[in-house]
């Protein structure tokens, strides 16, 4: 089957925006085995979106529409659509006031333009909206057929999964067919260097096909089959992974939609224990992902942000002479960072990062990227040096995955 998609918003001609929405349907959609014969993105423009769902619909059974749904005046694609189609509008009741509803259950101020929401094509098939409030359609034409959706990526993604490619499957009379994914997390390497660990193993024979995805500072390893027998399709997964886990077992830290901090927080209510947090220059970044997890009181204490020299010495106790002799970017000051962390909070860990953000701050001893991690236990403190070399918001956000990386490590291993 072949299909196009079509994305639509100024947001996104003009740079505002990174689209994420193509991205995400072309991976759906080649995981099936189907074939993207384009991908087109304009603005909010009549004549534009016209002339891009024609040229779609030229050499396409299938166009996926994302965007312009919404409430206001640049949202414009069901018009348009409309229009370019010589099909008329009507407004569904039933969803106008499903919309009405749900303004009023969560105290929402409702204007009357909220009600473009509830305009559809005729003949359109409407599609539910889980995630938010305008739904969506499939719109028959001729031999071929148009899914449109909003374009907010969550909202397009768990729609696609949940109401398109279930309708596509029927379409291609493929209803039993069975489109697995597993992803698998890693961090520590570069994606070159995961590439260059897997290279020996013959995926094709395994019957899966495997694409190498980065998310800064983590790189994702994706394992894509599809089949008949859904066991099947599930044991070729497994074998996958049981090779890619032979290789690069220390790396991973989560598969699928399991997150670093979320496995940390199930770690810690195994092992009963809590965690306070010291942050230099990270800027909270760590507490906030730690605390980002449902159920993260159970276990996270407290957090400080210490990032003038003052507060290191007044909230957690490093010695005046220590950041004197050694510097506020040192391991003597992220171990008592960690000890002090740990001890005024009570608490069976205390993890602390200071370090050199950048642009500016760095020396020739200890240059920019320059960053120290320490984690205190009652046993012991151990403390790792590391050398970033990004821009001021990488370092922060990879001196973050770092710290909760080493976090990770201690606690899988047994604290």
């Amino acid at each position: 089957m072949k299909l196009a998609i079509l994305t639509i918003g100024n947001e996104l001609t003009t740079g505002r925006t990174v689209d994420m929405n193509t991205a995400t349907i072309a991976r759906l959609v080649w995981q099936l085995g189907w074939h993207l014969t384009s991908s087109t993105s304009v603005g909010d423009d009549e004549e534009m979106i016209a002339r891009a769902l024609s040229f779609s619909l030229s050499h396409a059974q299938v166009v996926i529409v994302t965007g312009g749904l919404g409430p206001t005046a640049d949202d414009i694609t069901t018009a348009t659509i409309a229009k370019a189609l010589g099909i008329p509008l009507y407004t569904d009741e039933k969803v106008l006031t499903g919309l009405r509803e749900l303004f009023q259950r969560y105290n929402l101020n409702w204007t009357e333009n909220n009600a473009k929401q509830a305009i559809f094509p005729v003949g359109a098939e409407i599609l539910p909206n889980p995630a938010g409030t305008a739904p969506g359609y499939v719109l028959p034409h001729g031999a071929s057929h148009i899914f449109v959706v909003p374009g907010v990526p969550r909202e397009a993604e768990k729609m696609v999964k949940e109401q398109v490619i279930p309708r596509l499957l029927k379409l291609t009379g493929e209803e039993t067919a069975f489109p697995m994914t597993r992803t698998l997390k890693t961090f520590g390497l570069s994606e070159a260097a995961v590439d260059d660990a897997l290279k020996d193993i013959d995926f094709r024979s395994l019957g899966i096909t495997v694409g190498f995805y980065p998310h800064f500072p983590e790189n994702h390893i994706v394992l894509s089959a599809v089949g008949r027998v859904e066991q099947e399709v599930k044991q070729r997964l497994l074998n996958g992974e049981k090779q890619i886990t032979e290789r690069l077992g220390r790396y991973i830290f989560a598969r699928d939609e399991e997150t670093l901090e979320g496995n940390i927080g199930s770690l810690l209510k195994a092992h009963r224990m809590t965690i306070s947090i010291a942050e230099s220059c990270t800027g909270g970044l760590i507490t906030d992902r730690l605390t980002d997890v449902p159920g993260s009181s159970d276990y996270v204490e407290r957090g400080y942000i210490t990032y003038s020299n003052k507060s290191k010495i007044e909230l957690l106790g490093v010695e005046e002479r220590t950041i004197k002799n050694y510097g506020a970017v040192s391991e003597e000051t992220a171990r008592e960072m960690a000890e002090g962390t740990r001890l005024r909070a009570g608490t069976h860990l205390g993890l602390a990062v200071t370090g050199i953000a950048g642009p500016t701050g760095g020396s020739e001893k200890k240059p920019i990227g320059t960053v120290f991690i320490a984690l205190s236990d009652e046993k012991g403190t151990r403390c790792s040096k590391y050398q970033f070399r990004w821009d001021r918001r990488r370092n922060k956000i990879i001196a973050a995955e770092a710290a909760l990386f080493t976090l990770w490590n201690h606690l899988k291993t047994g604290p």
